[in-house]
């Protein structure tokens, strides 16, 4: 690790010293720089857009609709308002695990939705990496999709106006990264460096076949070897946009809080450099504002805002003239929510959409099924992966049935391959009870391959018990969808936002013991066969794997094949006290 981090800082020493001028907002008369020696700098953020352009899709703050792209540009619009030094800056998962208003189109529509509301900075998320290193070049720089071509050939995708960082993604044999690791803003004689980054365990995170090659480095070793590369480059206001995370405790009422915050963040923020004046997270879907201890014991500003663009974290930081440094004393944070009932959505981003909503018509409104009610995720808008759920047991049932000319038994499904619940309610003009192949896309978005292979008993109990997840994780239990006629008890222990401890028994199939010697044939999706979110006895797995077909369309014929479709139920796993 410390190898391939050498490695990496005699790169970027040689060969990577970038610098930019930012642009000002406001400014002119009326508003002066600030007298003396101190530089006021809004920096506004947000974390885990995953292209939700449209207002219905991204939810409520406190029960009040918020978020979506023309209310979140409508809201960094207002407070840029008056603002002479101003950027926006996101911490990751700007594109994957999207809406299919988004992701039907491989996500062009959130790049140019992100270019239009002004973003400048952006690090890197797990989702970035959802269809590999070579398609998240494409988002950058721009060029047709390689499979499903020009949507506009008039005017082919022109990629991001905005600078994603990658410092901990680096190349296996070359230790170089495949976007740049940080990027260096001017305000008069004072440079500013971002960082950015995401979390070490991305390559548990995502499909291996898009990632063969890279090394996701540890997140405070790789912006600690950093600092002094930027130092020789005259920066001492050091900022890092972070894509991992934490939680308060008890979970988020006030957006402004800071209770009980534990998670990574918490141990990465107290390894972090003292040098690093602030820090930008996300990847828990979480808000919150927080000021922690650094090494130096010195106040350091550590924010997240929500996701999907209902919060915007407004960091006021002051830059002072004389030591090129950010006086931590006068800067501060605030948390911002975006609702709707205070804002006018911006037509730029109406502009956007209105482009995209044809093609989206034709794609996404035809039925593909119906449901009887509501198949939900776990917790308030699947807040909770550590439950089980009708979502995720409906994905399983599916994968089951459509595997069963493999001889399945057995199907598993990964909560976080579940995007969204399917309601009952309308979304549009489709009708209630109807799901529309837009609204099935949304619900399971990542185009994955079904497998099915054969696993002993002892090895299924074992993924059982994976589904504890290892200390330091941001979800400390990852509860499995489970396919019908599949039943055990489940004990686990939590303490500190950690899985301490679990245990699995009474496991049956179709009423029948698990027997720990026998074999079963099981079918999970290619990102769980490949061991992903640490489920890894399923990547040790030697017998032959049998191919199974696209994930969503699995989905789609299992509900145009048994319509209506009632939630299943949520009693297959048997929670102990």
């Amino acid at each position: 690790m410390r190898r391939k981090l050498v490695k990496l800082v005699l790169f970027l020493v040689l060969g990577l010293m970038v610098t930019s001028t930012a642009y000002a907002t406001g400014g002119g008369p009326g508003n002066p720089d600030p007298k003396g020696q101190l530089i006021n700098l809004q920096i506004l953020s947000f974390n885990d857009y995953h292209g939700h352009l449209e207002a219905n899709t991204a939810g409520t703050v406190d029960g009040m609709p918020a978020g979506g792209s023309e209310y979140l540009s409508a809201k960094l619009n207002q407070l840029r308002q008056g603002q002479k030094y101003s950027l926006t800056v996101a911490a990751g998962d700007l594109i994957g695990g999207s809406p299919a208003f988004s992701g039907l189109f491989h996500d062009e529509p959130s790049v140019e939705s992100l270019n239009a509301m002004g973003l400048n900075i952006s690090g890197v998320g797990n989702h970035e990496f959802d269809e590999g290193v070579t398609e998240l070049l494409r988002m950058q720089y721009g060029g047709c999709h390689p499979v499903d071509g020009c949507y506009f050939p008039n005017a082919p995708f022109a990629g991001a106006d905005f600078k994603w960082l990658a410092a901990n993604v680096v190349n296996e044999t070359t230790g170089e990264t495949p976007l740049p690791p940080y990027w260096i803003e001017r305000f008069q004689n004072v440079k500013v460096a971002f960082i950015g980054m995401t979390l070490e365990a991305t390559d548990t995170l995502v499909a291996a076949v898009g990632i063969q090659g890279w090394e996701f480095l540890d997140e405070a070793e790789t912006a600690n070897a950093l600092v002094p590369v930027l130092k020789a480059q005259g920066v001492e206001a050091i900022i890092v946009l972070l894509h991992e995370g934490g939680s308060q405790t008890p979970p988020p009422g006030d957006v402004n809080a800071c209770v009980g915050i534990s998670g990574p963040i918490v141990a990465i923020n107290d390894a972090l450099d003292a040098e690093i004046d602030a820090i930008i997270t996300g990847h828990t879907h979480l808000p919150y504002n927080c000021v922690l201890a650094d090494p130096a014991g010195q106040p350091r500003i550590v924010t997240s805002a929500y996701s999907y663009g209902r919060v915007v974290s407004e960091l006021n930081l002051v830059l002072d003239k004389r030591t090129h440094d950010v006086r931590r004393d006068l800067s501060m944070a605030t948390n911002h929510t975006v609702d709707h009932a205070s804002l006018t959505p911006d037509p730029a981003l109406t502009a956007v959409i209105a482009k995209w909503q044809p093609l989206f018509d034709a794609a996404g409104n035809n039925p593909v099924g119906t449901i009887t009610a509501d198949i939900k995720r776990g917790g308030v808008n699947g807040s909770d992966r550590g439950v089980e759920s009708a979502a995720g047991n409906l994905v399983a049932d599916a994968q089951l049935w459509a595997t069963s000319s493999n001889f399945a038994q057995i199907a598993f499904m990964n909560p976080g391959g579940v995007r969204s619940d399917l309601t009952y309610l309308q979304s549009g003009s489709e009708g209630d009870g109807v799901v529309t192949y837009g609204e099935a896309f949304t619900f399971q978005p990542f185009g994955n391959t079904l497998i099915t292979f054969a696993m002993t008993g002892a090895e299924i109990v074992s993924v059982l018990e994976e589904q504890c997840q290892p200390l330091g994780s941001s979800r400390p239990f990852l509860h499995l969808g489970v396919s019908e006629g599949f039943t055990y008890d489940l004990a686990k222990t939590i303490v500190a936002g950690n899985c301490t401890a679990v245990t699995i028994s009474n496991v049956k199939l179709n009423g029948v013991d698990l027997d720990m010697n026998a074999t079963y044939n099981v079918t999970v999706n290619n990102f769980l066969a490949d061991g992903g979110d640490n489920f890894v006895t399923f990547g040790t797995v030697t017998t032959p794997r049998l191919d199974g077909g696209n994930d969503l369309q699995a989905l789609i014929n299992y509900l145009g094949t048994f319509s209506p479709v009632a939630p299943p139920s949520i009693d297959r796993v048997n929670e102990l006290p």
